[in-house]
């Protein structure tokens, strides 16, 4: 039986507006043949693209995109060179996420394809050779074609935001959108943008109380916390449950790596995140040493796919919620909020990562935000175009600010205490920077002043070698050092090390004996903690290894290791 193309939700007027199907295959007479076999079905109401790599499929794409069209279905090849069919539709959702997408397989690869329904969501895997296509390939397209048709595929309504350049609040509020995933466009009241007036006087205000947020649905919030902001966005800050088998407090790699198993396994679990989620990682421009991204990955890339990995499995998360206390009542382990309220579950897994330490030289701390920022900031590398930029640090992070700031700034200043990039930064970093003409590396070098009235204008730096100071101008300068962990809220509750990070197994654990106060015969397990049932990954733990790779690798091993727990409490 013969299936009935498909006509688009909105008749197109012209050739050019009607949504594209893409087949990418490297065996050019297999991507003739898909191609052939597409447009006689479809045709006469979807453009039929074809390509012969996975890159040239993503330029096709790139372009489809810029021409504001769409895309309903990606049919992609698994065994191509370069880029397999699973790399490729992993790339292709960030620019297609609504497309449907299929991989074609041979019989070899039907494990391959049956684990990429969790890699990429992917909606239908085929089986060379689809003839005939009217019994094996058409029924299936016509199902995704139809549910392409009703999805909704309208860009999301932007948040306005209208501010100072140089408040610092403007800038809190505009991070933590651009953090939490959440559209959004900047109105500066100081600067040449006319509709921010407009939208102030639609408001009913006069620009005296700064930043206001107009929500997509045209509520004016004049200076709100987080926690009106992320209710007004549509942000989770209310668990559904007052009992889960795993709470995570942390949202960086650790914690989300904790979660997606978590979730996955079954168990009853919520991430509970003062902020957003991500962490340091999810501030990052690039990251290039991460298993599985040869072409390098984005913080905020990374944290996205996460975040909806664990959404899909069941996983609650919590955004705007500061954690300040944690007990072990009976068998519950409860953690209280900042508001009094509490939330307990069977165990607790903490992944709150570290801080950057802030600058101790004078005149800075009131410029926080005003031009001195901690971290990578990127929602403010635009705004450095042609000027100079300072970055306080030597290790990967601030290599890889500085290889996005410097995109942006005329030139970008590294400043860093020690002889070389060689002792804190890996190799890849170091051989990049040295390639980019407009970054300069000052060593023995850090900064001991900084001034200006509303906003960052000169810093001192000093050569430790010399003790010689210079005064320069400088209206950006953001800050990499140190790794301070946020365990004050646990002094007295769990056990931690000189510097604050908590110790957990082997670290407790002195000869094989358990530690003080200990209750139970067994010893704490590898990331346990001091007390039962609370779990630590990640770059708070004593003596762990700050990278992402392993961080996420703490979280998922944490879920094994709650598991083991619930089965003999």
């Amino acid at each position: 039986m013969t299936a009935t193309p498909l006509t688009p939700p909105q008749a197109a007027e012209t050739r050019a507006a009607r949504p594209s199907i893409l087949t990418v295959d490297d065996d050019p007479g297999v991507s003739r043949a898909v191609a052939r076999d597409l447009r006689k079905q479809y045709g006469e109401h979807y453009r039929i693209v074809r390509a012969e790599s996975g890159e040239q499929a993503l330029a096709a794409l790139r372009e489809i995109k810029l021409r504001g069209e769409e895309v309903a279905v990606l049919l992609a090849d698994h065994r191509m060179p370069q880029m397999n069919g699973i790399e490729f539709l992993e790339a292709a959702m960030d620019l297609f996420p609504h497309a449907r997408r299929v991989l074609l397989t041979a019989y070899a690869d039907t494990d391959a394809a049956i684990a990429a329904i969790n890699v990429v969501d992917l909606d239908h895997y085929l089986l060379k050779p689809w003839d005939p296509p009217e019994e094996k390939l058409y029924p299936v397209l016509d199902d995704l074609l139809r549910a392409w048709s009703v999805t909704d595929r309208q860009p999301p309504r932007q948040v306005k935001v209208i501010g100072h350049r140089w408040s610092p609040r403007s800038y809190e509020v505009r991070d933590f959108l651009a953090r939490n995933s959440v559209p959004f466009r900047w109105h500066a009241l100081d600067g040449a943008d006319a509709e921010a007036a407009r939208l102030l006087e639609a408001a009913g205000q006069d620009g005296g109380k700064l930043p206001v947020v107009v929500t997509a649905d045209g509520d004016a919030l004049v200076q709100p916390s987080d926690t009106e902001l992320a209710g007004r966005v549509g942000l989770t800050t209310q668990p559904s449950a007052d009992f889960y088998d795993l709470i995570v407090v942390g949202g960086g790699p650790a914690g989300l790596g904790a979660a997606v198993y978590g979730g996955s396994e079954g168990l009853r679990t919520v991430l509970v995140e003062r902020m957003a989620t991500g962490g340091q990682a999810g501030t990052s421009s690039r990251i290039e040493n991460y298993l599985g991204f040869p072409d390098g990955v984005s913080g905020g890339q990374l944290t996205e796919r996460a975040r909806r990995q664990a959404l899909k499995f069941g996983v609650e998360m919590l955004t705007t919620r500061d954690v300040v206390a944690l007990e072990a009542r009976g068998s519950a382990r409860v953690v209280r909020f900042d508001d009094g309220t509490e939330l307990a579950a069977h165990t607790v897994l903490l992944a709150t990562g570290v801080s950057y330490r802030m600058l101790a030289a004078p005149g800075l701390d009131r410029l926080a935000g005003r031009g001195v920022f901690y971290g990578a900031a990127t929602t403010e590398a635009p705004h450095c175009a042609g000027q100079d930029v300072y970055l306080v640090g030597g290790a990967n992070s601030a290599g890889q600010a500085a290889m996005h700031f410097a995109k942006h700034a005329s030139r970008v200043v590294l400043l860093v205490r020690g002889a070389s990039l060689e002792q804190s930064m890996s190799s890849y970093l170091i051989d990049q920077i040295a390639g980019v003409d407009n970054i300069e590396v000052r060593s023995h070098t850090e900064v001991v002043a900084g001034s200006g009235e509303d906003h960052l204008e000169s810093l001192t730096l000093r050569d430790n070698q010399t003790g010689e100071t210079t005064t320069v101008p400088a209206s950006w300068l953001f800050a990499f050092i140190g790794a301070a962990p946020r365990t004050d809220w646990l002094a007295g509750t769990l056990a931690r090390d000189r510097h604050g990070f908590v110790l957990a197994g082997p670290d407790l654990v002195a000869e094989g004996a358990a530690p003080a106060g200990w209750p139970l015969d067994r010893a704490p397990y590898h990331l346990e903690a001091s007390v039962p049932g609370v779990f630590v990954a990640g770059d708070v733990r004593a003596q762990s290894v700050k990278r992402v790779a392993s961080a996420v690798g703490e979280g998922a091993m944490a879920v094994t290791l709650v598991h083991r727990y619930l089965e003999v409490s």
